[in-house]
């Protein structure tokens, strides 16, 4: 039986009023049930693609769909399937996280009941239960940043965009988050799409890579077919092979 895709991209652009091209023509598919990762340099066109994808920027050419849903004309169903947790921690710091959660189904039409019983089991799941009621301000970073990957889980989506995730959190969270991914991606069949500047994340947790630099799609595959690819002995040394020799030297200074 064949997968349909999570993610499917086409000829993607993305040109900004002040002439700034971030996108160069992506295409991309993703199977659903994937574990994928983008890799790519700060200013690459990471978060440009994810913003086209999940409705907070406009493509200036080209299609995106999730789940078969075109994220421009058939925004609503493209937008329920899919879930974001962005790297900036945006909650209301009002809203406890009960009520942070409790909002978010209700902005995705779920029932009374259907909020009660998600809000439970996610507060339970990322470690906030303890602080269930207390508001978002008075939360430790780390907690935060669980609050806003429970938010992105809370009206079920088939599909999962992490970026950045474990940026400025502590180790024993990051491994948290790790299992955590893992679980429902494997136990639920969540499609998961991943961005990171931690490789060792990258290489642990995803199927696959793709390596994206300048708004262009440069390669993507298993970790192993990447390092064959690049004759490198790690992923690090994919990445840096990847965006560049002058890349390559900087490193090495």
């Amino acid at each position: 039986m064949l997968r349909m895709n999570a993610l499917d991209v086409k000829g993607l652009t993305k040109t900004y009023d002040s002439g700034t091209t971030a996108l160069k023509g992506i295409n991309l598919e993703i199977p659903e049930g994937s574990f994928y990762g983008l890799l790519g340099p700060n200013g690459a066109g990471k978060s440009t693609l994810i913003h086209c994808v999940t409705g907070l920027a406009i493509p200036t050419g080209g299609t995106a769909k999730v789940f078969g849903h075109d994220v421009v004309t058939d925004y609503q169903a493209a937008r329920k399937d899919l879930g974001l947790s962005p790297q900036e921690v945006n909650v209301d710091w009002f809203l406890s996280c009960r009520q942070t959660l409790d909002y978010h189904g209700r902005y995705f039409g779920m029932k009374k009941d259907e909020r009660h019983e998600q809000i439970e089991k996610l507060l339970k799941a990322f470690s906030l239960y303890e602080k269930a009621d207390e508001k978002a301000n008075f939360l430790s970073g780390g907690m935060k940043r669980r609050l806003v990957i429970a938010r992105a889980l809370m009206h079920n989506p088939k599909m999962l965009i992490l970026d950045e995730p474990t940026a400025g959190v502590d180790v024993e969270l990051r491994h948290e988050l790790w299992e955590y991914t893992q679980r429902i991606n494997q136990k639920d069949k969540i499609t998961i799409l991943l961005t990171t500047h931690y490789i060792e994340e990258a290489e642990k947790l995803c199927n696959k890579i793709i390596l994206i630099n300048q708004g262009k799609i440069i390669n993507q595959g298993t970790t192993a077919e990447l390092k064959k690819h690049y004759s490198a002995k790690s992923l690090e040394d994919v990445y840096l092979k990847s965006m560049g020799k002058d890349k390559l030297e900087e490193a090495k200074l």
